[in-house]
């Protein structure tokens, strides 16, 4: 009786670690989807990862206390690092970080295999919510090429987005600018991120850091996702700045996207020209029949758009907008949902197949281990735990 009470006790207390852990981490609005940056894989090798270990867990974190002392003579292997970013807890962090200095420093004199860690790492800051732990990890000078992954900077980046750490993204942007990882300069989702982190901050100094970036992406041919473009634009509106906005938009494709005829709109609007809003406004209701897909305007660009016509004292224009939104409230392409939730939707899919923890990094090529003395390294495993 005794041994099935303790049997429920011990189901409970993983349901709750386990359960409402990832119903947290799924809760905090995040830019990018947990799937499209491994975050739910991640979780679900956690969960697999501490099932295995069952009772020995607290035995194991012990010994890898032991093996991290800078004066024991032992190796910390892929195996035993990839275990502890899944069973670690936030008071434990310390430990993962001195395992993974030491596991960084053995594979400059001999790499023990292919896994590449960086993406995980970030996955477990993130899981934890340990932003500035992460970051500071990112730029130690002991680990210089060990975060250099596409994945693992985008990762970074919306974790620190998340945190509202929005000037930090802007120099993780900065640093990422100067590695030029596989030959790109500018990261597209990276790009996304600091486009997003300049429209939060919304400041002078972040409007004239888009603008240069901006320009710098033209300049060398780089076509910036649709998300970019309109953080960039939304950022020239809300800095008094339509012409920019719409600049920037006029240059992207699918005009007919939500997010971009609603700021076209508002530009403008913004720019005394609301007569040009009404070719938008048409497209739509001669769309309606050929499309399953609801093309909507959000209620405050056409309060921003009905603004700007009454400035013209127009009754014609007047007239001619007042026809067409009755039009489109009754087909209901009238949408109550602000702009900026927009703006902010999650971005999903999925991450390139698991290579994402495989790609091997900076640190060299797999050596010829027939060159190495067959040398053991004698310590118990997991059955000697047990």
């Amino acid at each position: 009786m005794i041994s099935l009470r303790n049997s429920l006790i011990s189901h409970a207390a993983f349901f709750e670690r386990h359960f409402l852990e990832k119903c947290t981490i799924r809760a905090r609005r995040t830019l990018y989807s947990a799937g499209s940056i491994g975050l739910d894989a991640y979780q679900d090798t956690r969960e697999k990862i501490k099932s295995q270990f069952g009772g020995i867990e607290d035995k194991f974190k012990t010994k890898m206390t032991e093996y991290t002392n800078t004066d024991a003579n032992s190796t910390i292997f892929t195996e035993d690092l990839k275990n502890m970013v899944h069973l670690v807890e936030n008071e434990e962090v310390s430990l993962v970080e001195q395992m993974i200095k030491k596991f960084a420093k053995q594979n400059r004199e001999m790499r023990f295999g292919s896994f590449v860690f960086g993406p995980v790492i970030m996955r477990m800051y993130y899981h934890l919510n340990m932003p500035v732990a992460a970051l500071e990890m990112f730029k130690d000078p002991e680990l210089e090429g060990f975060f250099d992954q596409l994945v693992t900077f985008q990762i970074l980046m919306d974790l620190l987005l998340v945190n509202d750490m929005d000037k930090e993204v802007i120099e993780v942007f900065d640093m990422i600018k100067f590695k030029q990882l596989q030959g790109s300069k500018y990261p597209k989702n990276a790009v996304v991120l600091v486009l997003a982190a300049c429209y939060k901050l919304n400041t002078t100094e972040s409007f004239e850091y888009m603008k240069t970036l901006y320009n710098d992406l033209n300049k060398c041919g780089h076509i910036p996702m649709r998300r970019a473009g309109t953080f960039a634009a939304a950022l020239a509106i809300e800095q008094n700045a339509p012409h920019i906005a719409l600049e920037i938009l006029t240059s992207m494709k699918k005009q007919s996207y939500v997010t971009i005829r609603n700021l076209k709109m508002s530009a403008l609007a913004a720019l005394g020209r609301p007569e040009d809003t009404l070719s938008i406004l048409r497209a739509v209701l001669e769309f309606d029949g050929t499309s399953s897909i609801k093309h909507t305007f959000d209620k405050e660009t056409v309060r921003k758009v009905a603004e700007a016509i009454e400035m013209l004292n127009n009754p014609v224009l007047k007239e001619e907008f007042d026809r067409i939104i009755k039009q489109l409230h009754y087909l209901g392409h009238i949408s109550e949902e602000p702009l900026s939730k927009q703006l902010w939707a999650e971005i999903s899919g999925s991450p390139k197949p698991w290579k994402l923890q495989q790609e091997i990094p900076k640190f060299g090529r797999q050596p010829n281990y027939s060159n190495y003395p067959n040398k053991q390294t004698q310590r118990p495993g997991l059955k000697d735990m047990a």
